[in-house]
């Protein structure tokens, strides 16, 4: 594998540029193993900025060349360089004046001859103790389109969230992407009351809801603290007469509050931080607008 070394030169830097000027899309192609690698490559580009997609060679043959346009640009993938398939499309990409990237393991081939840019993927032996089964070879070529992908990401500037958007699905993409708006509770389902209630009403109101704590806000929504389980407890251990005894006297008035525009994430962060189980979500104001949960944040997938 050290031999790649040799093509991570100016042939390299050609193939970034190529694929960086490229204002459509990257078309990956590759037969047999090969082409599995080929898919691979392009998926990875896709997924870190560059428009990219595969195409069977055997199938460009008859029809789907059409989805080839003169915007984009081809990497073709052979070992030796060789491939009927792959030669036979030479001609109409050459045409089409699109700029073609090979990667073979020999220099001399046809595929690199007529390449604009050629990387060199050779290997001394494949893995197979026959030298047979493609094996070290397709492995040379996956690293040399992940060193491409990566290097291309790096000059376009991708950042973590733009990747996340490729990965909506993943845990990345909810770590990136969900902001603590989009798993709050909010509206009526906020539990609130206000501060000149007992004791007593506050647990008809978190029993209600059902989030193991409520809000006391004044008449215009303001926070002025939370009563939770947990002071429930407390007041239940120390003897306090639940329905004479004003929620004031027992609420957290020193409450843990977060912005809705913020990432859930940090929600997550700041529930672990300080070992507590809901955050009151609030604007520049303190105007209550509603309660986030580790519950919540679990069930959207974040850990």
């Amino acid at each position: 594998m050290s031999s790649l070394s040799s093509a991570l030169g100016p042939p390299f830097a050609a193939a970034c540029q190529c694929v960086l000027s490229t204002t459509g899309r990257v078309v990956v192609t590759g037969m047999g193993k090969s082409g599995h690698i080929a898919g691979k490559i392009a998926a990875t580009l896709a997924s870190t900025g560059t428009p990219a997609f595969f195409v069977h060679p055997g199938e460009a043959s008859h029809g789907d060349m059409g989805m080839i346009t003169a915007s984009d640009c081809v990497i073709a993938l052979s070992n030796s360089g060789s491939t009927h398939e792959i030669l036979t499309l030479l001609p109409l990409i050459k045409r089409l004046g699109v700029p073609l990237i090979s990667m073979t393991g020999s220099d001399s081939s046809e595929l690199a001859q007529t390449a604009d840019v050629h990387l060199l993927t050779s290997v001394e032996t494949e893995a197979c103790p026959l030298n047979l089964a493609p094996t070290s070879s397709t492995t040379a070529a996956l690293v040399m389109g992940d060193a491409l992908a990566i290097a291309v990401l790096e000059a376009r500037g991708f950042t973590a969230e733009e990747f996340a958007f490729s990965h909506p699905g993943g845990a990345l993409g909810k770590r990136l992407l969900l902001r603590v708006a989009d798993v709050m509770v909010s509206g009526s389902d906020i539990p609130a009351i206000t501060p000149t209630a007992m004791l007593a009403d506050a647990i008809v109101e978190m029993t209600q809801k059902g989030l193991g704590m409520t809000t006391i806000a004044t008449d215009d929504q303001r926070l002025l603290g939370i009563f939770t389980d947990g002071d429930l407890r407390r007041a239940v251990e120390n003897g306090i007469d639940l329905r004479a005894t004003p929620l004031t006297e027992a609420m957290t008035a020193d409450t843990r509050t977060i912005h809705q525009e913020l990432l859930a994430a940090e929600a997550l962060a700041l529930m672990e931080r300080h070992q507590i189980s809901a955050l009151v979500v609030v604007d520049e104001q303190d105007t209550i607008l509603g309660i986030v949960t580790l519950l919540a944040l679990l069930q959207a997938g974040l850990s």
